[in-house]
């Protein structure tokens, strides 16, 4: 199955910013576009919004002037729905309400041919419920872009419970001639992206919750020692706190109330408060002009400890071993069976964090996961009120030595990176063993959809195949309810054979 020849028209309905978005990329692609919107005039406002953008194109010289003006060519505002009845494609980008796509694609299959493909965009509707008012839903599909359009690669294909497979090979195809990174997935709530990004903000706002840190020590972390490109708090106030905090509720309600995907009430009472980031001018930050910029909490210089003992394997922090030594602090190593710990010099311990907490044990800071440590700018600790302060001192100072900040925070189980990348696995993991997508699709869609620097699998794979599983059961066992509960198919992946045919992450 190919893709749509270019002499077939495309329509867009809705000319917002999605199906502005969505009407370029195909023009672009080289098809004639029917623009339409239900309130008149709207489409032919759109038209020039779009011919205004390939002008700015052509100025950043990333179009040619005839490229241009063949493509204004190519684009047509509709006055009325039945100009729509030769396409070949129809993308609707409308109000994200059940009964008016529904209405919309009703009446759109009275119009088109038998073999035009129907494709909603929806971010937070279920693709079944909304096919479920055609005749023939098989040619209905999910076509998810992300906004910009223009800009962004990748677009979830999605299936619904009837689309057909032609249908969906079809789509597929066609993104990927339009230049774009498709990924195939099935109509389950949040889809792939949206689906496995909640622990990401979930995860950051019951640290804040907790008290555990305030939001710009979370976000630095999250930027410099987990390697994403924002963190969650910044990230949510450009997105939009009430946006945001919708597809999370849209999630959470879909999947029948499941506590894995629970909204935050801090966030919650920041929607309700009108503060909805950067287009309200304040969110989890202030961006008044002149309001004072949110530094993260970063510890007072420290002595180094003259030595440190490593018992054990200390698994996805050992490259710390390397790093420690090249800054001239002695290393003596011992082959006990102890986990991932370090002794310093007053029989303190260091420890990777794990998804138990500092007070369960005498005098032991914890610290927390980094992408790549020798890259890593910050690092985070967490001690408790047991752990003495000369324990507390050399932590700072052995991880100072080597070239890194440090933010000490509360006595967070599972501290903040650690805690997020083991859900975002796990949610992985069930998300294959329920025919979502594949693992290829998912590293995909992950990294290229949110920018995540690894996608959940390459991460599963780079920190061992018991270490997400082995967190978040010491997590479950110190919040029972649900949250941190491993998945049955993690669980699986945990204790499976490495030997076995065909293992991957």
């Amino acid at each position: 199955m190919t893709a749509l020849d270019l002499s077939s028209p495309v329509a867009v309905v809705g000319t917002g910013t999605m199906g502005q978005g969505i009407a370029q990329v195909a023009l672009v692609a080289g098809h004639r576009v029917r623009l339409y919107d239900a309130v008149p005039g709207r489409a032919r406002e759109a038209a020039e919004t779009i011919g205004a953008r390939l002008d700015r194109l052509v100025e950043k010289d990333r179009l040619t002037a005839a490229d241009r003006d063949a493509a204004r060519a190519r684009l047509l505002p509709a006055e009325e729905l039945a100009e729509l009845a030769d396409c070949s494609l129809v993308v609707e980008a409308v109000l994200e309400r059940l009964d008016v796509k529904q209405e919309l694609f009703r009446a759109l299959e009275d119009l088109v041919d038998e073999d035009c493909l129907l494709a909603t965009n929806t971010s937070s509707l279920s693709v079944t419920a909304i096919g479920g008012a055609l005749r023939t839903p098989g040619r209905f599909v999910g076509l998810h872009f992300f906004n910009p359009a223009p800009l962004l690669p990748l677009v979830e294909v999605v299936s619904g419970f009837a689309t057909d497979v032609t249908s969906a090979t079809r789509a597929y195809e066609m993104a990927r001639a339009w230049g774009k990174t498709p990924v195939a997935c099935a109509d389950t709530p949040g889809f792939i992206v949206n689906r496995l990004a909640r622990p990401f903000y979930a995860e950051a706002f019951a640290v804040y919750e907790a008290q555990g840190a305030d939001p710009a020590t979370i976000d630095a972390i999250l930027r410099e020692s987990g390697g994403f490109r924002m963190g969650a708090f910044e990230l949510t106030d450009l997105i939009g706190q009430d946006v945001n905090e919708s597809v999370t509720r849209s999630v959470w309600q879909s999947f029948f109330q499941d506590v894995r995907f629970t909204p935050s009430l801090a966030q919650r009472r920041l929607v309700e408060s009108g503060r909805l980031g950067r287009k309200s001018g304040h969110g989890w930050y202030d961006y008044a002009d002149g309001a004072e910029r949110a530094e993260p909490h970063t510890a007072e210089p420290a002595q180094r400890p003259a030595y440190v003992v490593a018992e054990g394997d200390l698994g996805p922090a050992a490259e710390l071993l390397a790093l420690i030594r090249e800054a001239g602090i002695p290393v003596r190593e011992e082959e006990e069976d102890h986990g991932t710990r370090l002794v310093l010099p007053g029989g303190g311990q260091l420890a990777l964090a794990d998804g138990q907490t500092s007070v369960e044990f005498r005098d032991v800071v914890y610290f927390d996961l980094a992408l790549d440590y020798r890259r890593a700018t910050r690092i985070a600790l967490s001690a408790s009120q047991d752990t003495s302060q000369q324990t507390l001192t050399d932590a700072v100072g052995l991880f100072q030595a080597l070239g890194k900040d440090v933010s000490v925070i509360g006595d967070v189980p599972g501290m903040i990176v650690a805690r997020t990348v083991a859900r975002i696995i796990d949610l992985a993991h069930d998300a294959v063993a329920k025919g979502v997508a594949t693992e290829e699709d998912i590293d995909t869609a992950m990294r290229m959809g949110v920018n995540y620097p690894l996608g959940p699998f390459e991460w599963s794979r780079k920190l061992g195949r018991n270490w997400a599983y082995a967190l978040l059961d010491d997590l479950h066992l110190r919040d029972p309810s649900g949250r941190y509960a491993p998945s049955l198919a993690l669980y699986r992946h945990a204790y499976a054979s490495d030997k076995r045919e065909g293992s991957t992450s």
